[in-house]
Formats: structure tokens, sequence, C-alpha cells
């Protein structure tokens, strides 16, 4: 057994998360915890602070109060740099993919494998896109065609699945996705629904924002609710509905209390 592990049941932790931008008040003092080998929704309204959070795993905002646990053992992130190093990795809505480039040089962008002749680098490319097909295969993607294919000629749930996979390739341990299927239809979103899937069998810990409650329940194992920058629910799936869900949501009836 790992001994980090004995220390926490949680890979990742926050306690206190507090944030705010000049006078909007972000976070107010969130805890939340991410296990070993899980899949965590975090849902809430537009507003709720659901992104804010998230980036403040990755490194992409910076709390004004609050801790942060990596494998029971508290960690700075004070930048995407830091939390790469600690094996966390976010996926944004915008992919942050190169059209003109293939499958494979994605997957590699920032760590191209290169050889030296007559003192300049150039790149592998035949060695790239193998190890490129392994990957992919290994996570059992075997749709997307071509590895050498531009990623301009994908259809939208192939360049979500590329941009998660590059994500997963480097050896991260947290993989944090926000809204991976927003734009996409029923028979894309699947395709992204059933790598989360394999992510979670490959022993990859996932967050993932969603405003799909249809997605949410066929992935999440856990669900975390927020309103307002507060967290106002927290749930095991197989323990409430989209029912419950809508209400903490919104704020009705018993919303205003945190479920255990």
């Amino acid at each position: 057994m790992n001994d980090s592990k004995s220390k926490s049941e949680y890979i990742l932790e926050v306690r206190g998360i507090k944030k705010s931008f000049g006078g909007l008040r972000a976070l107010k003092s969130v805890d939340l915890g991410l296990k070993y080998n899980e899949v965590l929704a975090i849902v809430g309204d537009n507003g709720a602070g659901k992104s804010t959070l998230v980036k403040a795993f990755s490194g992409a905002v910076i709390p004004d109060e609050g801790k942060i646990y990596i494998d029971g053992e508290e960690v700075k992130i004070k930048n995407p740099q830091d939390a790469i190093k600690l094996g966390i990795q976010m996926s944004y809505q915008d992919l942050a993919l190169v059209d003109c480039l293939n499958i494979s040089t994605n997957l590699f962008m920032g760590r191209e494998i290169c050889y030296k002749f007559l003192g300049m680098n150039f790149l592998r490319l035949k060695k790239m896109s193998l190890e490129a097909k392994g990957h992919l295969e290994s996570l059992g993607i075997r749709t997307i065609g071509n590895i050498n294919e531009k990623v301009r000629n994908l259809s939208g749930g192939q360049r979500q699945v590329i941009a998660i996979s590059r994500s997963v390739f480097w050896g991260n341990k947290i993989i944090i996705l926000d809204e991976p299927t927003g734009a996409l239809g029923v028979r894309e979103s699947k395709k992204v629904l059933d790598l989360i899937k394999t992510l979670k069998s490959k022993n990859i810990s996932v967050i993932i924002i969603s405003h799909n409650l249809n997605h949410v329940f066929s992935i999440a194992d856990r669900i975390v609710v927020l309103r307002h920058g507060e967290k106002v629910g927290e749930k095991e799936i197989k323990d409430t509905d989209g029912d419950e869900v809508v209400k903490m949501i919104t704020g009705a009836e018993f919303a205003g209390k945190e479920l255990k």
C-alpha cells in the first residue's frame, strides 16, 4: 500500500479556499476532496465558482486563503507548472489544440522528440507518430483514424478526445475537465464519456465540471454542488437523483444545508 494513501483518503484536498476579484467574492471558504480513482463532478449555476475553484488546483488562479493537499501533504501551487509537476492537468473548453498540426504533434506539443544534425534540432516525426498511436490505443481510442491527420479535420468529439488524451500522455494522475461535452452532440459526447470511464479504469482521478446532469450521473462517483461561491451539497451519486441536485443548485427547499 502507498504510504501517502495511508495519510489521507484524498489524492487532492482543499480546505478553506477563498478568492475575491475586487469586490466580488468568488469562493467563500470552500472545502473539497478528490478521492483516489474517483470521478468527481462539480456542478452549479453560472457564477457559482466552479471554474475559479478548479483553476486554484491547476495554478491558473492563486487563492487569497486556504490550503491545498496532495496525497495528504500540503503543497503550494503558484502557477500551472507547479500543478503539472504534482501530476495535475486541466483541459479547458477551448482545448488549446493547434488546428494546422496533426494529432501526434499536438500530443507532443511542448515536449517534442528531437535529434540533432549539424547543430540543429529536427523532429523525430516517425517516433512521435508511433508513440502517439500507442498512447491512444492504450486508452481504447481507435476511431480517430490516421495519426497524421490534421486536427482541423477532426470532429468536435474527436478534438475533445485528443485534448484529454494529451493531458494523460505525460503521466498525470489528476485530470480536470471543464465542460468536456458542452458543445457536442449525443454521439460525440459518448466518445468523451467513454474516455473518462477509461481514465478511471487506469487509476486516474478525474474532476469534471458540467451542466449536463445526465452526463454527470452516467460517469461520476460523487457530486459536489456550488452556489454563489459556497459548497452547498455533497452526495454519492448512488444516493441522490437529478431532482435533488437541481434543488441544491437553485436553492430550493433544503438546498441551503450541506448534505452528506
